[in-house]
């Protein structure tokens, strides 16, 4: 659904999947540097939301998915995966229970291939799912909050900064986006979602053999990058560039964005075995690389989310 905040003077339409919200209003680095600071939000009503509501939701969704639900408070958000059967992902929800319901926001596009999902595994438990579609999503450079979407232009009480402001800040986070830095085959491990969407310890879940497995006994295949890029390039690499080796494809960017500290930068894909300090080359643009999934991942190497990278 078209955001109704397009319409304020000075705002410039996203690309798809993002189409919906604005890009940004008329400055992007100022944008930036507000929300680094806390000091703007950002309007992104074109995720969807799912409510998942009755007395079984809680036990019921983490018996299906990667986090541990049973134990979550009201007002606490987290994050969890649904899987397939060879432990690739098929939906990042971002979630929070409000002491009747479960809201999860996930990519647009997705909340119907979720709810049927969902829908068909109700069996006789006492739960309800649908979408949500009278709230939107809003979010500050740490936090997101769901509000009425009838009342979104409402709910703005600070300066706003565009998605593009937010996708930058995201990829110097080092957090990575189902789509985009994400394909169909992607496992948790690649993309250091062990920790924050994965808990290693909880109960059985599909998906759950091929994450202890990686975990205990080997290497996921590929591993996600963040890349400095090469700031004297005038473009960025699109989405779905291939990263070079010394003349071989070893990856493929996903997200890219202009940083108002760090200049262009990037999360990429790359095979395992690329050795971290190998200078590459992105879309055509020289990068450097910075871990974020270390090459021995798996064999009980976890990716502490702590250290990742902080928006100052």
């Amino acid at each position: 659904m078209r955001s109704p905040l397009l319409d304020l003077p000075g705002a410039v339409p996203a690309e798809a999947p993002d189409a919906d919200v604005a890009a940004h209003y008329g400055d992007l680095f100022a944008e930036q540097r507000a929300l680094a600071k806390g000091e703007a939000v950002v309007d992104r009503s074109n995720r969807e939301v799912v409510r998942i509501s009755g007395a079984d939701r809680l036990k019921w969704l983490n018996d299906l998915t990667s986090q541990k639900l049973d134990t979550l408070t009201p007002g606490e958000w987290t994050q969890t995966l649904d899987l397939d059967l060879q432990g690739r992902i098929l939906h990042h929800l971002t979630l929070v229970d409000d002491g009747e319901s479960v809201l999860a926001h996930v990519e647009p596009g997705t909340a119907d291939s979720l709810v049927t999902y969902l829908d068909r595994m109700r069996f006789m438990l006492r739960v309800e799912v649908s979408r949500a579609d009278d709230l939107a999503v809003l979010s500050s450079a740490t936090e997101d909050f769901l509000v009425p979407r009838a009342e979104l232009a409402e709910h703005l009480g600070r300066p706003l900064a565009g998605l593009w402001a937010y996708e930058a800040l995201r990829i110097e986070q080092h957090r990575p986006r189902l789509g985009l830095d994400t394909d169909h085959k992607t496992i948790p491990h690649e993309v250091g979602l062990i920790g924050t969407a994965v808990h290693l310890t909880k109960g059985c879940y599909r998906g759950q053999e091929t994450v202890a497995r990686v975990h205990n006994l080997g290497h996921p295949p590929r591993r996600l990058t963040f890349l400095h890029l090469d700031g004297s390039v005038d473009t960025l690499p699109p989405h779905g560039a291939p990263v070079l080796f010394e003349g071989q494809e070893v990856g493929v960017v996903g997200s890219s964005a202009r940083h108002h500290e760090l200049g262009p930068i990037a999360l990429a894909l790359l095979k395992r075995t690329v050795p971290v300090d190998a200078p590459l080359t992105a879309g055509g643009v020289a990068a450097g690389q910075e871990v974020i999934v270390p090459p021995d991942a798996g064999r009980n190497v976890r990716i502490d989310p702590s250290l990742r990278r902080r928006v100052r």
